[in-house]
C-alpha cells in the first residue's frame, strides 16, 4: 500500500504535486496509450513532442478536470479532461499548441476542455504567436449538454479573431466528427494523415437517414479532402504530418506584423546580367516551339527559386494551378502559377478559389506573391458555367487587387483574355510585371480574333497578320502593361531586385470595415 504524502509538511505538498503531475501525463494509467501506439499512432503528448523543439513544451492546465456530476460522472474525472494545451518553440520561435486526446472520452469536448482551448487562443492572440491544433475528436460531450455547443461557439469566435493575425495550422490525426470537424476549417493550413477523417455526419446517422452504409474514410478521409481542397497537405504518418506543420510554419511570420524568417542563401551582388548561371540558362529552352505542346511549370519554378525550396500547397486539388511557398535569396515568397500540363493551364472555379485563398493567406502574413502565367483563359464548358464561374472566379481577381504585399508577375507564354487580367495583371495591381519573348498577350487566340474581325471566311494571310500584330509581348510592353520583356534566364535576377525594392512597399489602409468578397 502506497503511503500518502503528509500534506501538513512542505515536502509532502511538493510530493503531492509531483504525484498529480505524473498522473496528468497518464490520466488513464500508463497502459492506456499502448493500443494507439501499437497501431503506429502517437499519443496526444508525443504528438506535441514531435511538433516542438526538444524539451521546449510548457503545459498549461495540466490539472484541469471536468466538473460535471450528471450520470455519476463525478467518479470518472481524469486529469487534462481530454486535451493537452501549452506552448513551446518551433525552430526557436514561440508557438501555442493543443492536442486532443482521443483516449479520454473519445476526445469529446466538454466545458473544461473548451475553456482550456479558449484560454490558449487568448494567450496566442495576446502574445502574437501561431497556434497549432492537433485534432482527433468525436465532437461534443453529450453528457454535459448544451454548454458544449457554447464552447464551440466561443472557440470559433477566437479562431475568427485570430484569422489574419496569427498563423493557424490544423493537423488532423484521428477520426474527427460532428462539431469538431469544423474547427480545422478556420486554419490557414490543414494537414491530414491517411488514417484520419474529418466529417460532420456520423456514418450511423447516414445509415439511419438514407439507408446507406458508409465509412468515416468515405465521408471525409484524407483522400476526399485532398481532392476537394479542404486539406492542403496529406501525410502517411503522424510524425510526417507534424514535420509538415513545422516546415510550413518556417515559411510564415509569427504574426501579421512580423517578417518571415530568412534562411541562409547566396546573395546576388552586381548586375542581373553578371549573375546569370548555368541553371538559369536551362530556362532558355523550357518553352516548346509548338503552341500545343505542354511543359511542367514546376520546372520553371524550381529553376528560379532557391534550390529545393518550393513547398507545394494543395497539390491534389485543382491541379491546373500551382500554389506553394518558396524562397528567393532566402526570402519567403508565395508562388501562384498556371500549370500547362493540366488542361493547358485553363482556369476553372476550383483553380480560381484555390489561388485566391492562397493569395489572401500570403497577404495576411506579409509574404510577397510571385505569379507565373501561361493560360488560354477560363475553361469554356456548360459544367463550368453552371458551377458558378462568374461568381466564383471573381475571388481570384479580388484577391490579387486587394493584396497589399509585393506582387510580381511573369508571363511565360499564353495570357489570353481573362487569364491576362485575372492572373495578377499590372492593371489589377501587380507592382512589377514581366513578359518573356515567348509571351502571347492578347484578347483572344488568333483563330478566334480572326473570326471576330473578318468572319468565318478569314484567310490564313489575315490570321498571320493578326499573329504578328497582337500575339507577342511587345504591344503590351509599348502600352506599359508589362514593365519589361526579359530573357528567361534573367528572371531570377529580376525577381531578386524586385523583391528587394518591394520590401519598402507601403499601402495605406482603406477607410472601410472590410470588402465583400464574393464568397
Amino acid at each position: 500500500m502506497t503511503n500518502k504524502p503528509d500534506l501538513k509538511t512542505t515536502a509532502g505538498k511538493i510530493e503531492d504535486l509531483e504525484r498529480r503531475l505524473t498522473e496528468s501525463v497518464h490520466p488513464l494509467g500508463e497502459g492506456a496509450d499502448d493500443a494507439g501506439q501499437d497501431a503506429g499512432q502517437l499519443t496526444a503528448r508525443t504528438r506535441i513532442d514531435a511538433l516542438l523543439d526538444a524539451d521546449s513544451f510548457v503545459e498549461t492546465d495540466a490539472l484541469a478536470r471536468h466538473r460535471s456530476v450528471d450520470f455519476n460522472r463525478e467518479h470518472n474525472k481524469p486529469l487534462t479532461d481530454g486535451v493537452v494545451t501549452g506552448y513551446g518553440t518551433i525552430d526557436g520561435r514561440k508557438v501555442c499548441v493543443f492536442s486532443q486526446d482521443e483516449t479520454i472520452f473519445d476526445g469529446t469536448l466538454g466545458e473544461v476542455y473548451g475553456e482550456k482551448v479558449i484560454k490558449l487562443y487568448d494567450l496566442a492572440l495576446k502574445t502574437g504567436v501561431p497556434i497549432v491544433g492537433i485534432h482527433a475528436s468525436a465532437g461534443p460531450r453529450v453528457e454535459e449538454g448544451i454548454v458544449t455547443l457554447g464552447m464551440y461557439g466561443r472557440i470559433m469566435a477566437r479562431a475568427t479573431s485570430a484569422s489574419g493575425l496569427i498563423p493557424q495550422v490544423s493537423v488532423v490525426v484521428g477520426d474527427t466528427e460532428g462539431m469538431a470537424s469544423f474547427l480545422p476549417g478556420w486554419s490557414d493550413i490543414v494537414i491530414m494523415t491517411t488514417q484520419s477523417a474529418l466529417h460532420q455526419a456520423r456514418p450511423s446517422a447516414v445509415a439511419q437517414v438514407f439507408g446507406e452504409e458508409v465509412t468515416a474514410a468515405e465521408l471525409g478521409g484524407a483522400a476526399v479532402h485532398a481532392d476537394n481542397g479542404t486539406a492542403q497537405l496529406v501525410a502517411e504518418t503522424d510524425e510526417l504530418a507534424l514535420v509538415m506543420a513545422r516546415d510550413v510554419l518556417g515559411y510564415l511570420p509569427v504574426n501579421n506584423r512580423a517578417e518571415a524568417p530568412r534562411t541562409e542563401a547566396d546573395i546576388m551582388a552586381g548586375s542581373i546580367a553578371e549573375n546569370i548561371s548555368e541553371n538559369d540558362k536551362k530556362l532558355l529552352s523550357i518553352i516548346p516551339d509548338e503552341d500545343s505542346s505542354a511543359y511542367d511549370m514546376r520546372d520553371v519554378i524550381d529553376n528560379i527559386v532557391d534550390e529545393a525550396s518550393f513547398f507545394e500547397i494543395s497539390g491534389s486539388f485543382a491541379d491546373n494551378v500551382l500554389t506553394g511557398f518558396a524562397r528567393i535569396e532566402g526570402r519567403s515568397v508565395g508562388i501562384v502559377a498556371n500549370q500547362p500540363l493540366a488542361g493547358a493551364g485553363a482556369i476553372d472555379s476550383a483553380a480560381a478559389e484555390k489561388a485566391a485563398r492562397f493569395i489572401r493567406t500570403c497577404d495576411a502574413f506579409n509574404t510577397p506573391v510571385v505569379t507565373f502565367v501561361d493560360s488560354p483563359g477560363f475553361i469554356p464548358s456548360v459544367e463550368v458555367e453552371k458551377a458558378g464561374l462568374v461568381r466564383r472566379a471573381t475571388k481570384l481577381a479580388y484577391a490579387y487587387a486587394e493584396a497589399s504585399v509585393g506582387k510580381i508577375t511573369v508571363i511565360t507564354r499564353k495570357a489570353f483574355g481573362p487569364a491576362y487580367v485575372f492572373m495578377g495583371s499590372k492593371d489589377l495591381g501587380a507592382d512589377l510585371a514581366y513578359g518573356w519573348p515567348t509571351a502571347e498577350i492578347a484578347v483572344t487566340q488568333t483563330s478566334q480574333a480572326a473570326e471576330s474581325i473578318y468572319g468565318a471566311e478569314a484567310t490564313e494571310e489575315q490570321k498571320a497578320a493578326l499573329e504578328d500584330k497582337f500575339m507577342g509581348p511587345y504591344q503590351a510592353a509599348e502600352r506599359g502593361m508589362v514593365d519589361a520583356v526579359i530573357s528567361p534566364d534573367a528572371t531570377r535576377g529580376h525577381l531578386i531586385e524586385g523583391l528587394r525594392l518591394l520590401e519598402r512597399k507601403v499601402v495605406p489602409a482603406a477607410l472601410k470595415k472590410h470588402g465583400n468578397i464574393t464568397l
